[in-house]
């Protein structure tokens, strides 16, 4: 009845590129630092380092029930992120791994 192993935190990243091209409701947050960010990120992230995350993530989506994706740069960060959202009820949240990887362009 209940899968509890099934991993359905993380996406790859060609699928949240796809979504994201055609779904602009999506939330798309990168927990690096502020300087990592500005060095590039995927165009229209929010950046919320994630030694913020607990005292801004609340403020920032308000709505518990958006889909967001999660970033960082190799993706050990997002999947904490994402563990912690879920954890305080954010029903829609994925890992996209990290910028690192990203095959589809970074912004300044």
């Amino acid at each position: 009845m209940f899968n509890f192993f099934r991993n359905s935190s993380k996406l790859s990243q060609a699928q949240a590129y796809e979504q994201l091209q055609n779904d602009k409701s999506i939330k798309l947050i990168d927990v690096r630092s502020r300087d990592e960010f500005r060095e590039g990120h995927i165009a229209n992230a929010i950046n919320i380092p994630l030694d913020t995350l607990m005292n801004q993530i609340q403020n920032k989506i308000t709505n518990k029930d958006d889909k967001i994706f999660v970033v960082c740069l190799s993706g050990s960060r997002a999947n904490s992120a994402v563990s912690y959202m879920q954890k305080i009820g954010y029903t829609q949240v994925y890992s996209i791994g990290g910028v690192a990887t990203w095959n589809y362009g970074l912004t300044k």
